[in-house]
């Protein structure tokens, strides 16, 4: 018997200078991954948009604000098993802002905060779902848009890793 798959969306809204890189990420008040971080996302509605439902995800699990023309969209999670619940696919977003603003905790979020780029990444044990992977995925977006010779698969296949992206371009020598 088949599987449904259910779609869902993710934002990585980053925020600071290339020195003070902050990732937007909530702490899940919810199984799976209670207490984990993760990023602010949720459910495709049937009626929606993907990058429509990541605008209302992210506004409800932060109260922050921002419109669908402010999201690139930077890739499909699709591994089988990324989430405990079944079979989910989600669309990757991410956006830039200058400076934080203050998130509001909801829906299923137990907390909403600001963290440093370059340190919580490294923490492996504290991230839900494949959203460090994301995250992964959205520096070196904003990596290669700066220098337009870095790809995402460069960064997996370690010519240019992650870790040199983000000590090298946000802030870590």
């Amino acid at each position: 018997m088949r599987q449904p798959a259910y779609l869902t969306a993710d934002v990585v809204l980053l925020a600071g200078t290339d020195t003070d890189l902050h990732v937007l990420l909530i702490e899940r008040g919810k199984q799976p991954f209670t207490g984990r971080l993760a990023l602010p996302g949720g459910h495709v509605e049937a009626d929606e948009f993907a990058v429509d439902a990541a605008v209302r995800e992210l506004g409800e699990e932060t109260g922050i604000p921002l419109a669908a023309g402010d999201l690139t969209e930077i890739g499909t999670y699709s591994a089988p098993g990324r989430d405990p619940r079944g079979r989910y696919v989600s669309i990757g977003f991410c956006a830039r802002i200058p400076a934080p603003i203050a998130p509001t905790a909801g829906d299923d979020a137990a907390t909403a905060a600001w963290y440093p780029v370059a340190q919580v990444y490294e923490q492996h044990d504290r991230w839900a779902f494949d959203h460090r992977v994301i995250l992964a995925d959205a520096l070196a977006h904003l990596y290669r848009q700066r220098t337009g010779g870095i790809t995402t698969t460069t960064v997996v296949s370690g010519t240019a890793t992650v870790g040199k992206v983000i000590g090298t371009q946000f802030g870590r020598a």
